[in-house]
């Protein structure tokens, strides 16, 4: 694999206005949706970017994308500054990173027929003008994406379509462009079970035969567990973790981190660990704590834990620590 950084983001930050305390106050609250996030991405390299409903993957990925505009900080890929872009040179960018979206049933639309949706994006683009080439291109994609043979598939429309299928067909229309990163928001969060390892494991190949990076977005680290290099936690707007799956899965380090992975299920009852149960909810990302921002659900927390914010936990730069008591 190619250890060239392909995406590097350095604190980045998204924050919502929610209005203000009261009529008359000049404050404007906001929501801190993401918080100063940093990380690498690698060529070919698959990111599993894990957390509870509410913590910001998503809003993330919208950053990543272009399709929402950053609070603070900087997005490079490929060396290049692409935090502020302007419309056609955003629309260039998006040949390169496509995302799929969460749910199949509302990113279709219902009116064209499949072959439609995945050559508008070459249309779009200008891209491969001779209608031959662009057959030639939507069939591959089609069928890279498991519809096979794409002559079945292309005259449907996607009412005609299971879930898979229409979540193989969102795939379909990302990979026509040739993109060189996949974010994938939940990809299977609205698939049945029996569905659900099918297109990760359609996604784990593609990262092998078309050297696609992917930063998979899911809230279930077990699902992921065999399928991705490295694994980002996200909690209350920032990433509390980054390391490689396996150490992150076998030796965590944050606190939150340890309760994610303590209610991952296992078959064998002998290597069960104990439950973590956090108490309490997450805290209103308009008013945050002070300090630590989980230091209100932790189960460790000590007073300290009230008044310092702690850097994130990084494998690959062990002075960072993820909380105060792995200090001692």
């Amino acid at each position: 694999m190619n250890k060239e950084r392909l995406l590097e983001v350095r604190g980045l930050k998204k924050y919502f206005e929610a209005g203000r305390p009261a009529l008359f106050s000049r404050d404007i609250r906001k929501v801190h949706a993401v918080d100063g996030v940093d990380f690498q991405l690698r060529h070919s390299e698959v990111i599993a970017l894990v957390g509870e409903s509410g913590c910001g993957k998503s809003t993330l990925a919208l950053l990543l994308m272009g399709l929402e505009d950053p609070t603070a900080g900087t997005v490079t890929f490929e060396g290049r500054d692409i935090t502020h872009l302007n419309d056609n040179e955003r629309k260039d960018l998006r040949r390169k990173i496509q995302m799929i979206f969460q749910d199949p049933y509302e990113s279709l639309n219902p009116t064209q027929t499949i072959e439609e949706i995945v050559n508008e994006p070459l249309l779009v683009h200008g891209i491969a003008k001779d209608k031959r080439e662009r057959d030639e291109r939507v069939k591959k994609a089609m069928e890279d994406s498991g519809l096979k043979p794409a002559e079945v598939y292309l005259n449907r429309f996607p009412h005609e379509l299971s879930g898979g299928q229409r979540q193989r067909v969102v795939i379909a229309a990302a990979l026509v462009l040739e993109p060189e990163i996949l974010l994938a928001d939940e990809p299977v969060s609205m698939l049945d079970v029996s569905i659900r390892a099918e297109i990760i494991n359609l996604l784990a190949e593609l990262r092998i035969t078309r050297q696609i990076a992917v930063i998979f977005i899911t809230h279930d680290l077990g699902s992921v567990g065999f399928f991705a290099d490295r694994v980002a936690v996200m909690y209350l707007g920032r990433i509390v973790e980054i390391g490689t799956m396996l150490e992150v899965l076998e030796k965590p380090q944050h606190p939150y981190t340890k309760a994610l992975i303590s209610v991952i299920p296992v078959p064998n009852p002998r290597l069960r660990r104990k439950r973590i149960i956090l108490q309490g909810e997450t805290p209103n990302p308009i008013d945050l704590p002070t300090g630590c921002r989980f230091h209100p659900r932790c189960p460790v927390a000590i007073s300290a834990c009230k008044i310092n914010d702690p850097s994130f936990v990084s494998r690959s730069n062990s002075h960072q620590t993820a909380c105060l008591l792995l200090v001692k």
